[in-house]
């Protein structure tokens, strides 16, 4: 079910209690911005309280204030007017006040839940849940007014549209005065403040909220599942994940080595290395490589250890806080520390009452918030958790720990909470969550996982970090022993260089010919992939300043890929063998014919990478159009040294003649459009001439073979139907940008086959032939026809576009190449069948494949030619890569070419379109031998 449009916020304003936390909220808005959660027009404000405990009353017309008079300026007035508010939309969000387990507050409390549809990769806070629930889920439809929002709580939506569907949070919630103050079973109370009417609840239906208290354990439960099968592990790197008990949670962590997490305990921006037990019970957040020493030897259990940044008198600092999970935050009633009364407390560790409260202090008034319990600063070293820890046991060490406690500048929770360095906070989350990402990264691609990384590099590159990123992407591809996970490191480097240029710079899509890349081309073409990835490095360095260079930097590490898929797709020369033979009498013509061919499913699995990726399966009919078979090649040796080669039709007048003396003449071969490159390519690739190469021809795969066949038995060599499929596709990629191989099965195999490769290399392509009922193939050719669309297609780009997509492994892309795998088999089946209406929704689920696959490969005339015919036909689509050419038809009734072609006269703007027969072809190639009296057609006098 699509997301229902969001609400178009005017302002959205986050109200804090402290004044140097304004710039840092401010930032986390605009970050969000960034990321397109927040829309990009929208005014985004951070608000200090006017004063203390203003409460939120207090705060929310403030918040009112500032927000008309940027509104104010912004409409062009010159004093503040209310009437600005009387149209727009404001969010009011407040912070509340100081939270124990989070040093930013209940808003940037990080939530074990991922958002895999987000466009880019982030931690999913507080802020970001109230965010979407507001936007999406209750706001839209609303008219202008104000929307006040506590973030002090958890909200729980019913099953709906929405990003996460999990924990959400809700606003300041008070029901009217008819209504009970807390809200019915199943019925949740939202307040809107409108300007021109009395503020009225809304209700959501079966919705729930949970209070963020004090108490740990509660805070605990919200971030855990008791009943899980596993841990919950979101956005972490975990080396032994087995040591994770389930009902236990790891948000933003890199976790090294045997760290030991019991049930129902937390871990948060975390960098550890083991061996660390953290027992049942525990929240420990804050800590990095530096402070796991400290926990070597020691289990924890029921108990909160943080780490915590500081800023005391301008200087940075670090300091660490440790309390039980059944420690009471509150200042009435019996005190406790460390899970035990504040007595047992003193008589384990020689701490004094004097030690943590004024003198004056009454026993009854002792309370955790207010003890000095913490130490901040250290007259000789660096503080770290030890400085707590060993207030756990007995004292065995003579006092020593107890006077360097002693010895410490402490302060008292509620005094280290101005001190708090929140910028540093946040900053250090953030890069603790890039290095875990950058770890994500690599162990994606070198495990060769189907996980898409694009969200991760549009992260980096908005957040302002892209070089480590590019950095762990060129350790990879110069490390990879396989050429397959080199290439896509290389094609994320491209990403990441896309993206930097925001959309701006030209297309991705085109030439990568620039004599300075050249030299990293040289090195990945001999093998030297270490030294083609620096190389690679250095130059793109050059190309950083400004979005058109970015996006040429991008294609030339497309081209580099290139380079490592057809040194991957080279395992298919593994397959290929000729026999040796009789040479032919000069002048003596060998001719090699062969059937056009049509794709019933499976197109694009056969395309390197995908084919050894993925692995592809393709089920293709050799087909006569109009009873002949309209691809061929000739060939014959003359006594001259010399290459003469004819591309057209025999003895037409628009046959392009060319005469080949000297090597110079064959040097074009390389180039798409040049007269005669296919024949060219085709005598290099036979081995009758040789010429080093290191460029790319765009070629037919079904005309590439025969050429080849004809003139490797000019040669007097004979090669193998499946030998001939791999020495195309191994033409292709030596000589080309990409092609795969379901074109040369479709046309040199006859009849109705599935061609299927593996993934893994070398690459191999096998071939099963579709047995059919008896009667099956004249009823298909009664039904079966060939529309010339009159549009020619752009093949060379869709395929660039689809490489893109697979190496970025976007979701729908991986889902879709496996369901064309999948629908091979099922078409396979349809065929066994003979079932003409079940194929029929094979080729229509086909196409819309093909076009999830290659987005654009519909033109618009295209499309409204299928529109007419679809009341006619079981199911149609475009050829191969489709954006044009040949659109093939498996029609309800038989013979209706006249039936059909009188339809699509009858309709507009279809352009120079035709109609052909088709029939299966059960010969496939066809090689033969002419007598020398057939020289004569030779179109050279």
């Amino acid at each position: 079910m699509e997301q229902p449009k969001g609400v178009d916020w005017t302002v959205i304003i986050l109200t804090c209690q402290y004044k140097d936390s304004v710039q840092v909220f401010q930032r986390e808005l605009e970050v969000r911005q960034k990321r397109e959660q927040i829309p990009a027009g929208t005014l985004l404000l951070a608000v200090e309280d006017p004063e203390k405990r203003v409460g939120s009353g207090g705060a929310t017309l403030n918040a009112l204030l500032v927000a008309a008079e940027h509104l104010s300026a912004r409409a062009g007035f010159t004093v503040v007017t209310s009437d600005v508010l009387h149209s727009a939309w404001i969010l009011i969000l407040h912070m509340g006040r100081d939270f124990p387990f989070d040093d930013c507050g209940r808003a940037f409390t990080c939530l074990p839940v991922e958002n895999p549809e987000a466009p880019v990769e982030a931690l999913v806070c507080n802020l970001d849940c109230l965010l979407d629930i507001m936007t999406y889920r209750l706001g839209p439809g609303s008219p202008p007014g104000v929307w006040v929002c506590s973030t002090d709580m958890l909200l729980s939506v019913p099953a709906n549209p929405g990003l996460w569907g999990c924990l959400l949070l809700c606003g300041d919630c008070r029901a009217p005065p008819s209504h009970p103050r807390e809200p019915a079973p199943g019925c949740l109370h939202l307040p809107r403040l409108g300007l021109r009417s009395p503020a009225c609840p809304a209700y959501v239906s079966s919705g729930s909220y949970s209070y963020m208290t004090s108490s740990a354990s509660e805070f605990l439960l919200s971030l855990t599942l008791p009943g899980a099968p596993g841990a919950q592990i979101v956005h972490s790197q975990v080396e032994e994940q087995q040591l994770l008990a389930a009902g236990s949670s790891v948000v933003s962590c890199l976790l090294e080595g045997p760290v030991q997490l019991g049930p129902g305990s937390v871990l948060q921006h975390c960098h550890l290395q083991g061996p660390i037990h953290i027992g049942a019970g525990c929240l420990v957040t804050g800590l990095d490589t530096a402070h796991s020493k400290a926990l070597h030897g020691r289990e924890l259990r029921d108990l909160v250890l943080q780490g915590h940044h500081t800023r005391l008198h301008g200087s940075p600092g670090h300091a660490f806080t440790l309390v039980g999970r059944l420690d009471s935050w509150e200042r009435q009633g019996a005190g406790t520390y460390l899970n035990v009364p504040w007595s047992e407390f003193f008589k384990r560790t020689g701490v004094r009452a004097w030690d943590l409260w004024d003198p004056e202090t009454l026993p009854a008034e002792y309370c955790l918030p207010s003890a000095r319990l913490f130490p901040v600063l250290h007259p000789s070293r660096e503080l770290g958790p030890q400085d707590l820890l060993w207030m756990l046991d007995h004292q065995e060490d003579g006092g020593e720990a107890l006077r360097a406690w002693r010895a410490s500048w402490r302060l008292s929770w509620e005094q280290l909470q101005p001190c708090l360095d929140r910028a540093a906070t946040l900053a250090s989350r953030r890069d603790l969550f890039f290095r875990q990402a950058l770890h994500k990264a690599r162990h994606v691609l070198e495990a060769r996982q189907d996980l898409s990384l694009r969200p991760l590099i549009w992260a980096a590159v908005r957040e302002g970090c892209p070089g480590p990123l590019l950095a762990t992407l060129d350790q990879v591809a110069a490390g990879a022993g396989d050429p397959g996970v080199a290439a896509r490191a290389l094609a994320c480097v491209a990403d990441v260089l896309g993206c930097m240029a925001e959309g701006r710079g030209g297309l991705r899509s085109g030439p990568a010919a620039n004599p300075e890349w050249m030299r990293p081309f040289s090195y990945l073409e001999c093998g030297d992939l270490a030294a083609g990835v620096e190389a690679l490095a250095q130059e793109r360095d050059k190309w950083l300043s400004r979005p058109a260079l970015l996006v040429r930097a991008a294609r030339h590490y497309e081209g580099a890929g290139q380079i490592l898929i057809r040194q991957a797709v080279m395992s298919a020369q593994h397959f290929v063998s000729t026999e040796q033979v009789e040479l032919p009498g000069p002048g003596q013509w060998v001719v090699a014919e062969c059937p056009a061919r049509v794709d019933f499913s499976g197109g694009w699995s056969d395309t390197p990478p995908l084919a050894y990726e993925l692995g592809g399966a393709v089920l293709g009919l050799a087909v006569r159009v109009d009873g002949r078979r309209p691809i061929g090649a000739r060939a014959r040796r003359i006594p001259e040294p010399e290459l003469w080669l004819a591309v057209g039709p025999r003895q037409d007048e628009m046959t392009v003649k060319i005469v080949c003396r000297c090597l110079a003449d064959l040097r074009d071969y390389c180039q798409p459009h040049a007269p005669g490159a296919l024949l060219k390519a085709a005598f290099i690739c036979a081995g009758i001439v040789h010429v080093h190469s290191e460029l790319q021809l765009s070629t037919s795969s079904i005309l590439a073979g025969t050429a080849l066949a004809a003139l490797q038995r000019a040669a007097g060599r004979v090669v193998g139907t499946e030998a001939l499929i791999h020495a195309v596709l191994h033409l292709e990629q030596v000589l080309t940008t990409g092609g795969g191989w379901q074109d040369q099965v479709g046309g040199l195999m006859p009849g109705i086959k599935v061609g299927r490769s593996r993934a893994q290399l070398p690459l191999k392509v096998e071939v099963e032939e579709v047995t059919v009922p008896e009667g099956f193939v004249q009823k298909l050719n009664d039904h079966l026809l060939l529309v010339y669309t009159g549009k020619t297609r752009l093949a060379r780009n869709l395929l660039q576009d689809v490489l893109r997509s697979w190496y970025a492994r976007l979701p729908a892309v991986v889902q879709n190449a496996h369901s064309l795998v999948r629908q091979t088999e099922e078409c396979a089946e349809g065929f066994r069948q003979g079932s003409l209406p079940l194929l029929g929704q094979c080729l229509t689920s086909y196409w819309e494949q093909k076009k999830l696959m290659a987005p654009g490969c519909e033109p618009l005339t295209v499309r409204r030619m299928m529109d007419v015919l679809a009341p006619h036909v079981h199911g149609q689509s475009l050829a191969g890569a489709g954006g044009g050419g040949f659109l093939y038809l498996l029609t309800k009734e038989p013979q209706q070419k006249e039936a059909l072609e009188a339809v699509l006269a009858k309709t507009e703007g279809l352009g120079n379109y035709s109609i052909h027969l088709v029939e299966v072809d059960t010969q496939g190639l066809s090689l033969k031998l002419l007598g020398t009296e057939a020289s004569t057609c030779c179109p050279f006098p």
